[in-house]
């Protein structure tokens, strides 16, 4: 487990092989970070599926309205056209790097479009930066994001049992 340096801004996300610490970036992303922590205080992301999982790319996670698999909402067909009930976010871009183990808000081809749904990224995915905002980086646990299963959408998709703000835990 890692040490948390600063638990207001930190997230606990628990995958089914354990613990992923991610620091968040509030510096950076502040309307991003306020989103995430208010759907993760609101139990939204609890039992959300990892739609999108590409081997050497990211898995992609966070469609609170079509990817809950503890509840009726669930559809794979779905799972990764929707977001919250919260209106869409303004682009933060930043000169900060989509390295591995970043946190990037997933969006549509409109810049101003992200909501809910986020990406780890596997590895390096320098072609990325300036066009998705960067807001937190896993700071312990990878080996449970690496270990979660592929494909688009997986056939059994891993989801995110639990996620937590630090705080609150």
């Amino acid at each position: 487990m890692a040490e948390i340096k600063d638990p207001e801004n930190t997230i606990l996300m628990e995958l089914k092989d354990g613990t992923v610490t991610i620091e968040l970036l509030p510096d950076v992303a502040p309307k991003h970070v306020e989103r995430m922590k208010e759907l993760a205080r609101a139990g939204k992301y609890d039992g959300v599926v990892f739609h999108r999982v590409i081997d050497g790319f990211m898995a992609q996670t966070g469609d609170v309205e079509h990817g809950n698999s503890n509840e009726d909402s669930y559809n794979a067909r779905r799972a990764g056209t929707g977001g919250s009930d919260l209106p869409d976010l303004p682009a933060e871009f930043s000169k900060l790097p989509h390295d591995r183990g970043t946190l990037g808000a997933a969006r549509s081809q409109m810049p101003n479009s992200a909501n809910s749904q986020f990406f780890i990224n596997f590895s390096d995915n320098n072609f990325l930066n300036g066009q998705y905002t960067v807001y937190g980086r896993v700071v312990s646990g990878m080996e449970h994001v690496d270990a979660i299963v592929r494909g688009e959408p997986p056939a059994n998709p891993d989801k995110m049992i639990s996620v937590k703000v630090a705080s609150d835990a």
